[in-house]
């Protein structure tokens, strides 16, 4: 991505981000990593370089190559898995006609299970365009993440979603399958050589949400299959060809369980799948990971994952009831500036695997808070006792906010007297809560029971941020946050007269929002969570999966 998106001169500072997951039991290591290798931040020690490949004349870009030497973020001791992965980040000054495909090939893929690719050569290749765009700026390469194995059992039709965004927030972004047509494809290069058509016969892939739907057969239980793709942005829905390309590999690793319990775990919180958390510079992050257990007598001892620099993960602990919890602690520095990515799947004693999920830290930018509700026509409106008719509320926040950049963001109106949920909203496309400057206007259509005293809770990232990703606010669960009570007539009206009579003053003075609704927005396809683009392994034995990531 350019450090300064907005052209001046002839050139640009352009940020190069690469991540790859190699194989931990690699006999070239010295040692096996440890977490220990996590907090030194060791260097992952894969000597080889990504190079330029076509029309390298029209770019600057050295000719020896950028090294592909790594700083260690994740070391996942599963057999099933059993990769070091690291990342690096590079800044390059490069002239605006820079138009060219860079990339890493090498051969020894992991055998001798793994389709189609045992032993042979692969690559990544990303294309890099420096051109001004149509609107006068310079473009910015898709960014996503992956785990490095996901675990899918054989016999059965499933899907699989690619996370995909991009910092342009108007692109149309694409994926399709890496290919070896080097004479049409847009690299002009072989993009994956033997890893090429992993699931080739047995998937459909969805090019515009990236979602794969694909049955493993049962003729392969305990193989890997290699899925190589190349996610792409356009300018608008008419454009003939993409601006960059960036390469994303994994594996899926195919079994039949032989528990006779099948249900895998289940991350649950404390933040939703895709969350985008602003994240200050400098400042310590505590993030639990929290992951839900339902065979009977599995436990989780292993989270798989993909981290940022310098991300600490500690033991799991059991919480009782088949919760078990991992804590991240995380200090972001200066040159982590922007989105980065971090990706957990829980793995339980029978060896099964939850899905991927998620989060994106956007360092450098604060989330919005909403406001607690204090005084009568302040930050929240109604408090006190309202009328059993009354049907507009709104609430404000610390910045102005949008609509939620995904579906099941909830808002929920909570009966006191059952804690039960009266009216549930999803922020992420209803036409009845609107968003105008730093407020929330949310219409109801309830007749509330007189006597009773409601409050109202907010799911993260009701109110989110207009940057990247869209910062989130944080999770309302307390029940004295925003309450309000109901008046009853059949009580004498001196009990009430300290409390305030139901008033729409607060939000009729404000304009209302032409915000429209994104009905286009599902549970599954909106924005990630990473830098990270993926390549695969060099030398004998070295790899189980790969992400390579230019993110320019």
């Amino acid at each position: 991505r350019p450090l300064d998106n907005q052209p001046s001169g002839s050139t640009v500072q352009v940020q190069i981000h690469q991540r790859y997951f190699w194989n931990r039991n690699w006999g070239s290591f010295s040692s096996l990593c440890t977490e220990n290798d996590v907090i030194s931040k060791t260097s992952i020690l894969v000597n080889n370089y990504v190079y330029c490949y076509v029309n390298c004349s029209s770019s600057t870009f050295p000719s020896t190559g950028i090294s592909t030497i790594m700083t260690s973020t994740d070391c996942d001791t599963n057999l099933l898995v059993r990769s070091w992965s690291g990342e690096r980040y590079d800044t390059l000054t490069l002239p605006l006609t820079t138009s060219i495909t860079i990339g890493y090939t090498s051969s020894a893929w992991f055998g001798p299970n793994l389709y189609p690719a045992a032993g042979g050569t692969w690559a990544v290749m990303n294309r890099i365009n420096l051109a001004v765009r149509p609107d006068g700026y310079i473009n910015s390469s898709p960014v996503t993440n992956t785990l490095p194995v996901l675990f899918k059992p054989v016999g059965q039709q499933l899907t699989h979603i690619v996370q995909m965004s991009d910092n342009d927030g108007t692109d149309i972004l694409k994926c399709r399958w890496s290919n070896s047509n080097s004479g049409t494809n847009y690299n002009r290069k072989d993009e994956c050589v033997n890893a090429c058509a992993g699931l080739n016969g047995i998937s459909t892939l969805y090019e515009e949400n990236c979602t794969l739907v694909f049955t493993l057969p049962t003729t392969r239980i305990g193989w890997y299959y290699v899925i190589a793709l190349q996610i792409e942005d356009y300018y608008d829905s008419s454009s003939p060809a993409p601006m960059s390309s960036v390469p994303i590999q994994f594996l899926f690793y195919a079994y039949s369980s032989s528990s006779s319990c099948t249900t895998r775990p289940q991350i649950i919180g404390e933040r939703p799948n895709r969350a985008c958390i602003g994240t200050p510079i400098n400042v310590t992050l505590t993030e639990r990971v929290i992951a839900q257990s339902f065979c009977s007598g599995a436990t989780i001892s292993n989270y798989v994952t993909s981290s940022p620099i310098g991300m600490r993960h500690s033991t799991v602990v059991s919480q009782g009831g088949g919760l078990y919890v991992m804590t991240l602690t995380w200090t972001p520095t200066d040159n982590q500036y922007g989105p980065q990515g971090f990706c957990a799947g829980a793995v339980d004693s029978s060896n099964l695997q939850s899905d991927a999920w998620c989060i994106t830290y956007l360092v450098g930018f604060d989330s919005p808070n909403l406001i607690r509700a204090t005084v009568v026509q302040g930050t929240a409106s109604p408090i006190g006792t309202i009328f059993s008719n009354h049907s507009i509320f709104s609430i404000q926040a610390t910045r102005d906010v949008h609509r939620p950049t995904r579906n099941g963001t909830y808002v929920k109106f909570m009966d006191a007297t059952t804690n039960t949920s009266v009216q549930t909203f999803d922020a992420g496309w209803q036409s009845n809560i609107l968003y105008t400057g730093n407020t929330i206007i949310i219409i109801t259509n309830y007749t509330w029971i007189p006597g009773r005293r409601y409050y109202v809770l907010f799911d993260s990232g009701v109110a989110s941020g207009v940057e990247f990703c869209g910062p989130e606010s944080a999770p309302i669960t307390d029940s004295t946050f925003w309450a309000f009570n109901i008046w009853d007539p059949g009580v004498s009206s001196t009990t009430t007269t300290t409390t305030t009579p139901p008033t729409t003053g607060t939000v009729t003075t404000r304009p209302l929002s032409t915000t429209t609704v994104n009905t286009l927005l599902t549970t599954t396809g909106v924005h990630v969570t990473s830098t990270n683009v993926i390549i695969t392994t060099t030398t004998e034995s070295t790899t189980t999966s790969t992400t390579t990531s230019s993110n320019i």
